[in-house]
């Protein structure tokens, strides 16, 4: 009796200490908010979270790997309203570090490195020497660009493959890796709906002013970007979540789950079309005949293929819609002829050609696009736009790192259609059906538009490879099921 009275008295005493603490640390903001500007204000306020996510990424490495992905929806949009220039994406690689710190530190000897031994790491350091291997290309201009551009490149793959095999083991953890993903989606789409139909709020419109008007104020309509980097980042990953939530929403499963999943679905296809990126148009198309094909059901197959038909005949040969800008930009994913913007990087890409062929390691990672702009913008990589992944790659790894970049790609396809054709458990095999068709649907787009390393796909992609790879191990944890074939 006398121990609860005591423990009473301290929690009594705790509360107003407490209390006390957060008054002054509200001062203590607002002072340096009013003497130092905002960013030093933004630091303070944020300094007692990380150093909360310090510890508890050593306590719980899951939360680390979560954390990680779900600030990757952020790292980019967050720039557009700070001045400062402060690395957003940089703090990316300090949670990834910082992550691995703690598993070799902190849980190393509880550890299963096994799960991590497997040709998906091999395949992902391979791909990380030739990274390292660049360096020594004669052609590359600067290793700062080498340094910024690689990560997403091939840093964060290996980090987040290697974090997400030793993490990563139930069914717990592919639902919130689910749910985290498509919030943020949901989020990011909303977003998109505001900039369309309100308009952008001051820092966007200060983004557009300062030169993102450029490709995202067509013919005096906006595209909407959302929290990404840009339109054709915010398009493809609109797509890629509808494709992957239709997919599982079609599976079996309760009817609450379906009409949230389908709903999902249809807000995310409202996303994409509004984004106006006419290459988010293949992340469903290209998503679904792989799943149409790996389904097993040969009727579903043929009335799949059949609607895909129609659609694509109603694009291509119809001008229904054209008075919706959507509607008519998407048209032109089928009519790339008439298209200047496509007959434009066709020039590019002869350009390209003739630059690039006595370069078989190409003019060096970051020697194109925005790093290029960055660190070496008198330079002809930098000057002309590659638009495309591949493209991208092929210009600055050479023909060399474009061939095992497709290679590593496609054998990585093969692996997981392999792992899913195989599978049993009816809910299980959906999901995988669903992450499988979004990879391939992020590749096809990636011909279009550089998507696949940009955040947050990337880390969607890596992330969904795992799940894919421990699917067999996660399905023999869970209780027996008729499969799908019966």
């Amino acid at each position: 009796m006398l121990d609860e009275i005591q423990e009473t008295g301290a929690e009594k005493l705790r509360k107003p200490f407490y209390l006390l603490i957060l008054v002054f640390f509200a001062l203590a903001c607002s002072v340096a908010i009013a003497k130092q500007g905002f960013a030093i204000g933004l630091v303070l306020i944020i300094l007692p979270f990380l150093l909360y996510s310090v510890v508890r990424i050593f306590l719980d490495p899951r939360f680390g790997l979560f954390l990680v992905f779900g600030f990757s929806f952020f790292a980019i949009g967050i720039s557009r309203y700070v001045t400062a220039n402060i690395p957003f994406g940089l703090a990316v690689d300090a949670i990834l570090v910082l992550l691995l710190i703690a598993l070799i530190l902190g849980r190393g000897r509880h550890l299963q490195w096994k799960m991590a031994s497997n040709d998906f790491t091999v395949i992902s350091i391979l791909w990380l020497g030739y990274t390292f291997l660049e360096i020594a290309n004669p052609e590359a201009v600067s290793f700062a660009a080498w340094f910024y551009a690689m990560r997403g490149v091939a840093l964060y793959q290996i980090l987040m493959v290697v974090g997400g095999f030793l993490i990563l083991k139930d069914k717990k953890d592919l639902k919130l890796f689910l749910m985290i993903w498509f919030a943020l989606s949901l989020f990011a789409a909303l977003k998109g709906f505001q900039q369309i139909q309100i308009g952008p709020d001051k820092w966007e419109n200060a983004w557009l002013d300062a030169g993102g008007a450029i490709t995202h104020r067509i013919q005096g309509k906006l595209r909407a970007f959302s929290i990404y980097s840009d339109a054709g980042q915010f398009g493809a990953a609109m797509g890629h979540v509808a494709l992957v939530a239709a997919i599982i929403g079609i599976g079996p499963g309760p009817k609450r789950r379906k009409w949230i999943l389908f709903s999902i679905a249809a807000f995310t296809t409202m996303g994409m079309l509004l984004s106006g990126t006419r290459g988010a148009f293949f992340v469903p198309v290209a998503g679904a005949m792989l799943y149409l094909f790996l389904s097993r059901n040969f009727k579903v197959f043929i009335v799949g293929m059949i609607f895909a038909v129609g659609v694509y005949g109603f694009l291509k040969y119809t001008t229904v819609g054209n008075t919706n800008y959507q509607i008519f930009r998407l048209r032109t994913a089928v009519n790339p002829s008439g298209d200047r913007s496509f007959q434009v990087r066709l020039e590019n890409q002869q350009k390209l050609k003739v630059y690039l062929s006595n370069k078989p390691l190409g003019g060096g990672i970051g020697s194109s696009g925005n790093w290029g702009m960055r660190f070496s913008p008198n330079t002809f990589l930098a000057q002309t736009p590659t638009d495309s992944w591949y493209v991208k790659i092929w210009a600055e790894m050479g023909i060399i790192g474009l061939i095992l970049h497709l290679l590593i790609l496609f054998y990585l396809l093969f692996r997981c259609c392999n792992i899913v054709w195989k599978l049993k458990d009816p809910e299980l095999r959906q999901i995988m059906l669903g992450l499988t068709a979004g990879i391939f649907g992020i590749m096809a787009a990636s011909y279009g538009n550089g998507v696949y390393g940009q955040m947050p796909t990337g880390m969607v992609i890596y992330l969904s490879y795992v799940f894919i790879f421990i699917s067999p191990s996660i399905e023999k944890s869970l209780p027996l099921r008729p499969s799908l074939s019966k």
